[in-house]
């Protein structure tokens, strides 16, 4: 019974773009979509397994476990899902355009298996292009088009597009066999040919990386002519994504720092933490917009202070004195709880830290997302295992 054809539609209605020929383009066919599809499909692919990594890092489920080396693994895994996140808005485009003549077919669809098989589309491509839209307002930190939670939403959306794109794979796989293993249909030798179009689409993707990656990658920072930040621009020679005016972060003048244990509680001024052994250690700071910047931090190690209130084994709680923000506190798993690197940084640079870079301390960690390594540190607390 679904494929039962449905009733001839009147010739009055086959107008402008419904017309019969309204689309002569010899370019399009079923081996560039194809192509074209596959080219998308290994983008996507890299995409979400890369978010979906740097989701479960941020927002950790029971069985998940991250390490704390090699300490720029956060740095290569976020900037490859930037990097093929904004090479895939080309790849999009140029497939929409390959197929989208049959957004007017006529009748729009012939049975209602096929009416589901067009649905399906419709939720690939809305959800593709809603993740693409949102991921660039996300890296521009544009979030006023956004009334919504920008970190669920796009975890979401994630998860329905890459199930519709399984089920069209699966649907046109056929399709595309056959269309990839058929001889290349004759273009007329004038304009361009498809292969053309192919290699344009591709040094399209190949143009925007290298003028966005230079965010992650040092060597073509000078490329990166469209890169939302600079990773060298900013107080103490980094960026800065949230500011201490923003945090509306008021220093109190009896700060301390209060570090708890299972044997017991200290709190200490910053002088009596720049007493302390100070350990300087070369990390990386990456950001889940996709930019990172190496930088030199000088502090107490995390375990030294902890290890004061018998702490051996389980997690950190760290603390800010930041408000009204999911990320005003964050947890350090074990591996990095223990790491020789991970601090509690004093200063940047040989400098004293800049109230914007989280004076007058801060977490620093080894193969952390920014947005966990937590600024105005107020307290340490033992999370037992």
């Amino acid at each position: 019974m679904l494929h039962r054809p449905l009733p001839t539609p009147p010739a009055a209605l086959r107008r402008g773009p419904f017309r019969r020929g309204a689309f002569t383009s010899d370019l399009r066919s079923p081996r560039l979509t194809s192509q074209l599809g596959l080219m998308l499909a290994v983008a996507f692919g890299v995409c979400f397994l890369t978010g979906l990594l740097s989701h479960a890092i941020q927002h950790p489920p029971g069985w998940f476990w991250w390490p704390a080396r090699p300490v720029w693994l956060y740095r290569v895994t976020q900037g490859l899902h930037i990097a093929t996140g904004l090479a895939s808005v080309p790849l999009l485009a140029a497939k929409l355009w390959s197929v989208y003549p049959k957004l007017f077919a006529w009748p729009p669809f012939r049975d209602p298996a096929h009416a589901l098989e067009r649905g399906s589309v419709a939720v690939l491509a809305s959800t593709a292009i809603f993740q693409l839209v949102t991921g660039v307002l996300n890296i521009a930190r544009w979030y006023a088009p956004m009334p919504f939670g920008f970190v669920a939403a796009h975890h979401w959306t994630a998860w329905l597009a890459v199930g519709a794109l399984c089920v069209h794979v699966a649907v046109k796989l056929p399709v595309v066999r056959r269309a990839l293993a058929r001889t290349p249909r004759a273009v007329p030798a004038e304009g361009l040919s498809r292969r053309g179009l192919l290699a344009a689409v591709g040094a399209t993707a190949a143009v925007v990386t290298v003028a966005t990656v230079g965010q992650t990658v040092r060597p073509l920072r000078d490329l990166s002519v469209l890169a939302p930040r600079r990773p060298g621009i900013g107080p103490q020679g980094l960026p800065v994504n949230t500011s201490a005016a923003a945090a509306r972060i008021t220093v109190p003048a009896d700060f301390r720092v209060t570090v708890t244990g299972p044997t017991g509680r200290h709190a200490f001024t910053v002088e009596q933490l720049a007493a302390l052994p100070q350990h300087t250690v070369a990390l990386p700071i990456t950001c889940v917009e996709g930019w990172s910047a190496d930088a030199r931090w000088t502090g107490v190690r995390v375990r030294d202070l902890m290890a004061m209130v018998g702490f051996a084994d389980g997690s950190v709680l760290v603390e800010s004195l930041q408000q009204d923000s999911p990320y005003r506190s964050s947890v350090l798993a074990p591996p990095h709880a223990h790491d020789d690197l991970t601090l509690l940084a004093l200063r940047l640079n040989g400098e004293t830290l800049h109230p914007d870079h989280g004076y007058p301390c801060r977490l620093i960690a080894p193969n952390r997302p920014g947005v966990l390594q937590t600024k105005w540190v107020t307290a340490l607390t033992v999370v037992p295992s």
